[in-house]
């Protein structure tokens, strides 16, 4: 992990996630265009630390089709054309086996299934940023506001988690894949989320409880998608997925908390806080089975 000359760990650490933080928060208050060319800065260097990991396993996933799977996603979640994902995301599979037929490189199966997967989790999740800013209904303007809760409770998650676990950490949460991590930072990390959460939520003007629950999600999920990260990373033997930020390591390594957390709140807010047709339709179900 890099440092900036003449500055210590945590400073340097500190400076980069400002910058970015900046930088970033900027691109998604403007939305659009601005967001949609952040995504795929980011991603460009994720899938490239992505395939550097597996490449270290062994495993030889196709850069060039994840890039290929990227970039229609990335126009289809522009144009908000959910409608194409599935054909999208086919066409790119069969790319993905043709790739390994043509380059006859072994391991075979693993090399589809890793160039798949790198599509799905390095392209396909963070660019559902794209619909969840977009969100819309007769009460919200946009997603705005629930993309800085999101991103509010993920920041609030990694630093209620650090320091509960530095100052009271005890038990392992995970020790095989993520030794330095505990339980009591975890339960750390939920608590500063969700308090972050309910104060975004009041200024957005939703409901204490929904806050709280959005709270949750983003923590567990941030939490998830760190641990996820680990484990490839562990797997295949490496410590961090690159030193292009100073202080942080690589870009999957900053933004592996927000991999697995984006969709789920898409998807949450989507159906139950902007709409709420599925709520009624299951509340009515329920009533059904009485």
């Amino acid at each position: 992990m890099t440092e900036i000359k003449g500055l210590n760990k945590n400073a340097t650490r500190m400076l980069t996630g400002l910058i970015m933080g900046t930088a970033a928060m900027g691109c998604i208050i403007e939305g659009r265009i601005a967001l949609l060319a952040m995504l795929l800065f980011i991603l460009y260097f994720a899938s490239k630390e992505y395939v550097k990991i597996l490449n270290h396993k062994g495993f030889y996933p196709s850069l060039k089709m994840i890039y290929i799977a990227e970039a229609l996603l990335a126009v289809i979640a522009y144009v908000q054309r959910f409608d194409l994902v599935a054909f999208a995301l086919t066409v790119c599979g069969i790319g993905a086996f043709m790739w390994v037929l043509f380059r006859g490189r072994q391991p075979y199966i693993a090399n589809v299934a890793t160039t798949m997967l790198g599509m799905i989790y390095c392209g396909w999740f963070p660019l559902h940023l794209l619909f969840l800013r977009n969100l819309e209904s007769a009460k919200f303007h946009d997603g705005l506001g629930f993309v800085v809760l999101m991103f509010m409770a993920v920041l609030l998650t990694d630093t209620g988690c650090y320091y509960a676990g530095r100052h009271l950490g005890k038990h392992k949460l995970a020790p095989v894949i993520s030794p330095n991590k505990t339980i009591e930072g975890s339960v750390g990390g939920a608590i500063c989320a969700v308090i972050g959460a309910v104060v975004i939520g009041w200024y957005i003007g939703i409901e204490w409880y929904v806050s709280v629950l959005l709270g949750l999600l983003c923590t567990a999920f941030a939490q998830i998608g760190d641990l996820s990260e680990s484990l490839i990373k562990r797997d295949a033997g490496v410590k961090d997925s690159g030193d292009s930020l100073p202080g942080h390591g690589g870009f999957l390594d900053r933004c592996d908390s927000y991999i697995l957390t984006i969709p789920v709140m898409y998807y949450f807010c989507k159906y139950f806080v902007f709409s709420q047709d599925l709520m009624n339709n299951f509340i009515l179900f329920v009533k059904g089975l009485f």
